[in-house]
């Protein structure tokens, strides 16, 4: 029996030591009061053809999210900060794309130019964007933050004069399939965005080293010059991969609602992007990361979303309480918070020990 139990200890000890542990229970634990809230939570039933649930509506709204959490995890990792111009850099694909099919229009039934065209414009746009934040980062030296601040206080300005102040509609059945279904298909259309996304990326890191020359940067960018790594075009190289990544986010988005609307496509998103790679279990600070651990923190923060919007929370009020929430688990997933908690229990073991002499 206390063989049995020792072996429970060293498996849990080595279970709870993953890094991908906490993000996995702090998922599970908002999954579990969407379950008290709503006993249906799980039920996945499909109506007209096409998957219904709650479940299956986090998968397919946090979508969005998960493209720029994991475009977002690489700028932290090789620049130790955060580019808060993803929402904007959304905003500006779409409007490119969207202005593109309509050839100027407010609205239209049909393209004026071709899809394929129209979004390889925008995703280009896209990766000028990420080169000139890429530019002020690594060669300028200039703080993430401070440097991502220029596109994200103009770059919904730009969108508003490419769109020409309008909300440029788009009102073709092809479109609206990047944000809707794909024929018969009963599985959102944007859940597939997502996982394609998700498997490039990881693909790229692995089968490549350009992951271990990001953490290298990350953790420490003079030693990494060093040993020869050119740190300056591996931060620059993040910052074009993120911006891509929110322009392909920014079409889906538009294709959803089957317009750009530059006020609210992307809208925030920046500030659930970087939430999502804290509550992944990366350090915000840059070196080591976990790709997966972004993508749970961005299903747990759509989740968690969910959830306060069935308990009635009005969306002026959600931010305060998401704040709360998110703290919380950033907090209990802290290593120097761990460290404490470690401590804490080796001084009462020790008082146990000195009390049974």
């Amino acid at each position: 029996m206390n063989n049995t139990c020792k072996n429970f200890k060293s498996g849990f000890r080595k279970l709870s030591g993953r890094r991908l542990f906490m993000p996995f229970i702090c998922l599970v634990l908002v999954l579990l009061v969407n379950v008290i809230k709503t006993p249906d939570f799980f039920e996945i039933s499909i109506k007209n053809g096409v998957l219904y649930g709650y479940l299956i509506d986090i998968i397919n709204r946090a979508s969005e999210l998960v493209i720029l959490a994991i475009g977002m995890t690489l700028v932290t990792a090789a620049s130790g900060g955060q580019d808060i111009s993803v929402g904007a850099v959304m905003a500006v694909a779409a409007a490119v794309c969207c202005q593109i099919l309509s050839g100027g229009k407010v609205t239209t039934n049909t393209f004026d130019n071709s899809l394929i065209l129209a979004i390889l414009i925008a995703l280009a746009v896209a990766l000028l964007c990420g080169a000139f934040n890429g530019f002020l980062v690594s060669r300028l030296h200039i703080q993430p933050m401070v440097a991502t601040l220029i596109l994200y206080t103009a770059g919904r300005g730009i969108a508003q004069l490419i769109t020409k102040g309008q909300i440029t509609y788009i009102r073709v059945d092809s479109y609206r399939t990047m944000g809707g279904y794909i024929g018969s298909c009963p599985v959102p259309t944007p859940i597939f965005f997502a996982v394609i996304m998700v498997s490039i990326v990881y693909l790229i890191l692995k089968k490549t080293a350009l992951g271990l020359y990001i953490e290298c940067v990350g953790v420490n960018g003079r030693a990494s010059r060093l040993v020869g790594l050119n740190s300056t075009k591996i931060k620059f190289l993040t910052y074009i991969i993120c911006s891509v990544l929110a322009g392909v986010a920014g079409i889906v988005a538009s294709s959803r609602i089957y317009s750009a609307d530059a006020n609210n496509i992307g809208l925030n998103m920046e500030m659930d992007a970087i939430l999502a790679v804290a509550l992944g279990g990366n350090i915000l600070s840059g070196g080591k990361f976990s790709l997966m651990g972004s993508v749970i923190g961005a299903y747990t923060i759509q989740a968690l979303t969910t959830t306060l919007y069935a308990m009635n929370v009005s969306a002026d009020q959600l931010p305060v309480y998401k704040a709360i929430v998110v703290i919380i688990i950033v907090v209990l997933q802290s290593s120097t918070f761990k460290k404490q908690l470690a401590g804490l229990k080796m001084r009462k073991a020790a008082k146990a020990i000195e009390g049974g002499q």
